[in-house]
């Protein structure tokens, strides 16, 4: 198997060629135009670099297109036992298995998304909301939570008015951690952050952070997949989902 992003790639149906599909999360109401977007879009560059045949599923939920969940969903969630809402899905659990699916079937995931009140804006909530669904992408037991989708890269693109990380912050940070614990919950954990923090738009300010994060990325993926004396993998560059430094922090 071919190493990509710091890890194995699962093992293909030989009867099908391996493309790499990445689910591009979008989430800021201002579109393209946010700095988190292209931020988003220069890690899509980035893996479109070394995966040019790869498949861009691009889910844009910035603009209130994902309402929050609704009470056949909480009230089917709710319940000790499978109701007849899992087994035919509508309305918001209609929705769910159409976004769980989507992350189901991707390689790589990047989550484009400002801070909004120090931690996630409200359309990455509802989601996320719908993507953590007991029974379905993970299940309860005696002994606790435990996962049922598979571990693949998430890269998450953060942008900030306000700086949150390294020695400057000034804010707290609740975005980072709640993402670590909420995706950890389903069998994400190879989260990696990027973000553009402490520039308003137009400013000066905000070219430097830029041109840090270019410097950032650049040396994160172009230090990805060196080869081992034994053939592993040797993970480097970004902040793992644990809090260790891989020899990249955030990038600005």
């Amino acid at each position: 198997m071919t190493p990509y992003f710091g890890r194995q790639r699962p093992q293909p149906d030989p009867e099908y060629e391996a493309i790499m599909n990445i689910l591009h999360v979008t989430c800021s109401p201002r579109g393209q135009i946010s700095e988190s977007y292209k931020l988003s879009r220069k890690i899509i560059d980035h893996l479109l670099k070394r995966e040019p045949a790869a498949l861009l599923v691009n889910r844009e939920i910035g603009g209130g297109t994902i309402p929050h969940i609704d009470e056949g969903y909480a009230s089917a969630l709710g319940a000790a036992q499978p109701s007849p809402a899992e087994t035919s899905p509508q309305g918001s659990m209609s929705l769910s298995e159409q976004l769980i699916r989507e992350l189901e079937q991707s390689d790589v995931v990047i989550i484009a998304t400002p801070m909004h009140n120090f931690t996630v804006p409200s359309s990455l909530k509802a989601w996320i909301d719908h993507i953590v669904r007991v029974r379905r992408t993970f299940t309860m037991t005696a002994a606790g939570r435990f996962a049922t989708l598979r571990d693949r890269p998430v890269f998450v693109a953060v942008s900030s008015g306000g700086r949150f990380s390294g020695e400057r912050a000034h804010q707290p940070d609740f975005l980072t951690p709640y993402l670590k614990a909420v995706l950890g919950i389903i069998g994400l954990h190879d989260l990696t952050f990027f973000s553009v923090e402490g520039a308003g738009p137009g400013s000066d300010a905000l070219v430097e952070a830029s041109a840090r994060t270019d410097r950032a990325l650049q040396q994160h993926f172009s230090s990805l997949d060196p080869p081992s004396p034994s053939g592993d993998v040797i993970p480097v560059g970004g902040v793992n989902a644990d809090g260790h430094d891989r020899g990249l922090s955030f990038c600005c």
